[in-house]
């Protein structure tokens, strides 16, 4: 579970504040949630929960639901909030984010 990795109440605040349409910014929210101060390895861990189908790979589709991948009660991105997700992690340009993606620095 997610939280075997994150705060639970990380995850809250953080998927709190990004509650309203349109106003997801993943750097605010992979930072809020302490993603970035995590191993290598427990990133990993986190990709892999978000990783649905398990293809090694994140989607755009899965990226849609990422906030309910943190908690069943986040709100689906928008389509506008998905691509831009999808393009900061995206580093070859497939349309999908590998496990080094994930941290979607800089």
């Amino acid at each position: 579970a997610m939280t075997d990795v994150l705060s639970a109440e990380d995850i809250k605040k953080a998927v709190g504040a990004f509650s309203a349409a349109e106003s997801f910014n993943y750097k605010k929210f992979f930072e809020m949630v302490g993603l970035k101060k995590k191993s290598p390895e427990d990133v990993k861990k986190v990709f892999h929960i978000l990783d649905k189908d398990r293809s090694g790979f994140i989607e755009e589709e899965e990226l849609k639901f990422v906030l309910k991948g943190f908690t069943p009660d986040g709100r689906d991105l928008s389509d506008k909030e998905t691509k831009a997700l999808l393009a900061a992690g995206d580093k070859d340009g497939d349309g999908k984010i590998g496990a080094d993606g994930m941290c979607l620095e800089e």
